[in-house]
């Protein structure tokens, strides 16, 4: 069972942090205003829907930490400018160091065409 008081202190930390008021929060996560007005003065319960809606809209948020404190928030992101698993090197330095030489590069198009460049 969530506890009403401390969810309302996790969801007010979340808008503190972004720094959005209490109607800003409600356009953002797509819930009407009252909605989250009954949820911060006790009156409702958080639905599983709005959970979802938060947890979607701010990637930072983890549900366990939104439903019972377990966590951190904000909790680590991968950078989206850095990929998870790096891109392979085009071409293996032990293939250079061997001697092997390249010899034509086909590049294929989704169109069905193709162009061959040859050294």
């Amino acid at each position: 069972m969530i506890n009403s008081s401390d969810f309302t202190e996790r969801l007010k930390k979340i808008m503190d942090y972004h720094q959005l008021s209490a109607s800003m929060f409600a356009d953002k996560v797509g819930v009407q205003r009252s909605s989250i007005s009954h949820i911060l003065s006790g009156r409702n319960k958080p639905s599983l829907d709005f959970i979802l809606k938060v947890t979607t809209e701010f990637t930072d948020v983890d549900i366990h930490w939104l439903l019972n404190g377990a966590g951190i928030f904000p909790k680590k992101q991968v950078s989206k400018t850095q990929p998870t698993d790096p891109t392979p090197p085009l071409f293996n330095n032990s293939d250079i160091s061997s001697g092997k030489k390249i010899q034509r590069i086909v590049v294929f198009y989704a169109d069905g065409t193709f162009d061959e460049y040859l050294k």
